[in-house]
């Protein structure tokens, strides 16, 4: 086995008996803080990096299938348009410059065009066809379809300048038809009866011939621009899905009329295909969506699965000699690498992703897959279907009973796979941009690598077990390898190197030094190749030792509620590394003092309210102490504190000085003028006021500077005599109040004689 780990997502889901391996947490002392990450859904893993390994939509990791790049260098070719694969030679038709390949035996030719100059023939071969041995280089033509006729033989559609259906007999290529109204056949397609159809463009017709090409004529002619895909069923129609309409045809071919079986939202249906079961399946997409990187994936299962039939034959692990492992339950909820949103439902697809439809005969339509990605081709094995996407060169597979969706191949250079074929157990794949013709096998790849996303512990941590749900046969075994840092960047260089790969039958204890990041290696190895592990979960334990707890805030103020005067506040804010339960101590002190006065010990919340009327007045400080002694022993506990800024305690009303009465006669007439001050020790003069003879008449006055903004004010109050003061005996009152609501009263006895 490598020692080499290397980086690459390759999705798949592959059917195993269920085994895990179980996660035990240890710790040296009771006050380490232990947590679980577990991973165990498709959008956790996906967070990570896959080579030769596949990740399914209901969270599981297996080996992907063997793939061989078989040509992986075209001359002057950019995309793989179709793959024909007959009597164990594969053709390739391509573009921009319209070559066709044949690859056998381990070797790549080009078949058409030729290098030398074209050659007319007599002319006598079936349906008068003109056979050319050899044509000159056209450029930008296109090969954009190819199928076999009921003997065997390559059909191929040339689109571009000559737009026609070539059949090639032995080493030489003859002319079946020429439309004149098109310019690309985007599709072909033989019935049981060897009659061929062409879907073209760009006047979206359907052609049909006999098997000899003697008998062509239009058997629809649509309004859409192209024609795009076609199929034959068993009750002799055909099938049709267009261009900018996105529409379903079933054409009866004899009466040359048609009906719309389906009308999809998306402007393209580029595939179509009949299953092994009859069913229709129609691939719909748009070729200007809007790529973006919502993946199936991503999406959690909807809760539970189908209830489908076991394999013939199938066994647990252990029956066979393998093995099983488990993670036992855990006291307290394990952390999830994955998001805490909500999980999207099946069926709650991007509203410009690609769709794949199931239809009936009688018009009734099941979407059974949808991805945000362009929908290329279609093929089916064993009864999954196999998607070909752009742009990120994936191959899906997509099985509608066990509702099971993965990604079975991505190609790591390529944008786009254009074209897949089906040969027994191999499937054909053809690339665009570059161009490539892959093979998958049945079998699985012998070794893939699975590269974790980081864990962050929150803060520098000693990692504890790795442990795997997993199913692992005979023959196949899980190594685990780990290295830590404390950037969140996986490609720094500070970060420790992987640790030695080590075979995974029980916990295994990750070796890699303390930090805040973990990131886990996980390689996945069959002799054989005919069986796979599969992993559900991965649990990894982490422990970071005890944290002081920190009181990030502490306020103090006074209470505003009627019944509730000289009330104060006090309310804190905690937070502590290790999620300890916290308790509270408040205390108080009058500022320049050193002795701390404790008001409540144990306090569970995160507030407090205080009666100043208790204390003397004065500036106060208030300390807040947190505790984790709750979660720790009386060795390990630790506690962090925080100091208030001065709040003034304040329960003594204002002072108001002696009262100056003055006898004057100004412009207005006779009058009394009152002079006095108003101080306070701790608090600003907030209001004055006075009345005559009155508890309830109350007149508002101002400073001299006519702010009220100190705790010393001097006022003056001129009170006419004639009005408000008539001979006799009368009592002046003031009423003085400062910022804080305590208030004094003071009065003055006044005689004006007649």
């Amino acid at each position: 086995m490598s020692d080499k780990f290397r980086s690459k997502r390759v999705l798949f889901c592959v059917p195993a008996v269920s085994a895990l391996i179980c996660l035990v947490l240890s710790s040296a002392c009771p006050a380490v803080n232990s947590k679980i990450t577990r991973q165990s859904t498709s959008a956790d893993f996906l967070k990570g990096e896959t080579e030769e390994l596949v990740i399914g939509s209901r969270g599981t990791i297996a080996l992907g299938r063997a793939a061989d790049v078989l040509v992986e260098e075209f001359e002057n070719v950019w995309s793989i348009n179709s793959i024909v694969v007959s009597g164990g030679v594969i053709y390739v038709g391509t573009s921009p410059n319209g070559g066709i390949y044949k690859y056998s035996l381990g070797k790549s030719t080009k078949i058409y065009p030729l290098e030398s100059e074209a050659e007319p023939n007599n002319a006598d071969k079936p349906g008068d066809a003109n056979t050319v041995e050899a044509e000159e280089h056209l450029s930008n033509e296109h090969i954009f379809a190819m199928a076999t006729d009921v003997a065997g033989r390559l059909l191929a559609g040339i689109s571009g300048a000559e737009c026609k259906l070539c059949r090639f007999v032995g080493d030489k290529m003859e002319v079946v038809f020429e439309p004149n109204d098109a310019k690309y056949i985007f599709a072909i397609n033989v019935d049981t009866g060897g009659n061929i159809y062409l879907g073209t463009g760009p006047q979206g017709k359907v052609y049909g011939s006999d098997p000899f090409g003697k008998e062509t004529k239009v058997v629809y002619d649509s309004r859409d621009k192209n024609i795009l895909s076609l199929a034959t069923g068993q009750d002799s129609f055909v099938y049709a899905g267009s261009d900018s309409r996105g529409l379903v045809y079933r054409i009866d071919p004899r009466a040359e009329k048609a009906t719309v079986l389906y009308d999809s939202d998306q402007p393209e249906i580029t595939a179509l295909l009949f299953r092994e079961n009859g069913d229709l399946c129609a691939g719909a997409t748009s070729a200007k969506m809007v790529q973006t990187q919502t993946q199936f994936a991503a999406q959690l299962p909807s809760a539970g699965r189908p209830d489908t039939k076991t394999t013939k034959g199938s066994s647990t692990v252990e029956s066979e000699g393998g093995r099983k492992l488990q993670i036992p339950n855990t006291k307290k909820p394990s952390s999830k690498s994955g998001s805490s949103a909500a999980p999207i439902q099946k069926g709650a697809k991007p509203a410009k992703a690609s769709h794949l439809y199931k239809i009936t005969g009688d018009g009734f339509v099941t979407d059974i897959f949808s991805e945000t990605a362009v929908f290329f081709c279609l093929a089916e094995q064993e009864g999954k279907l196999l998607v070909g996407t752009g742009n990120n060169a994936q191959l899906f597979t997509v099985d509608p009973a066990s509702e099971v969706e993965a990604v079975v191949y991505e190609d790591e250079q390529a944008a786009q796979i254009t074209a897949i074929a089906v040969a027994g157990d191999d499937v054909y794949l053809g690339t665009a941009n570059p161009a490539k013709l892959v093979r998958l096998g049945k079998s699985f790849a012998s070794e893939g690598t699975y590269t974790s996303d980081l864990i962050d512990a929150g803060q520098p941590a000693k990692w504890g077990k790795l442990q795997i749900e997993a199913d692992i046969p005979k023959g196949c075994k899980v190594l685990a390898a780990s290295r830590s840092g404390n950037v969140k960047d996986v490609n720094d260089p500070t970060f420790s190197e992987w640790t030695q790969p080590r075979e995974i039958t029980a916990p295994v204890q990750l070796q890699c030094p303390q930090g805040r990041f973990c990131q886990y290696k996980l390689v996945l190895a069959s002799k054989s190749g005919d069986k796979s592990p599969l992993i559900r979960e991965v649990a990894v334990a982490s422990s970071v030792p005890n944290l002081a707890p920190k009181v990030e805030s502490v306020a103090v103020g006074r209470i505003a509620t009627a019944g509730k005067k000289g009330v104060f506040k006090i309310s804190y804010k905690a937070k502590d590394a290790n999620s300890d339960k916290l308790i509270y101590k408040i205390e108080f002190r009058k500022v320049g003092r050193t002795s701390w006065i404790e008001l409540k010990d144990e306090h569970g919340t995160d507030n407090l309210e205080w009666d100043g009327k208790t204390i003397e007045d004065g500036r106060y400080e208030v300390r807040i102490s947190a505790s984790d002694e709750k979660s720790n022993t009386t060795a390990t506990k630790l506690a962090g504190s925080r100091v208030s800024e001065p709040v003034v305690v304040d329960n003594t009303g204002p002072v108001i000085g002696e009262i100056k009465m003055t006898a004057l006669i100004d412009k207005n007439g006779p009058c009394r003028v009152f002079e006095f001050k108003v101080t306070d020790q701790l608090s600003a003069i907030g209001k004055v006021e006075y009345t005559i003879d009155s508890n309830a008449d109350w007149t508002g006055t101002v400073p001299d500077d006519l702010v009220y903004d100190t705790t010393d004010e001097d006022f003056t109050v001129r009170i006419d005599t004639k009005e408000d003061l008539p001979a006799g005996d009368h009592v002046l009152t003031i009423k003085a109040g400062d910022a804080v609501g305590n208030t004094t009263y003071k009065t003055l006895e006044v005689t004006v004689e007649q």
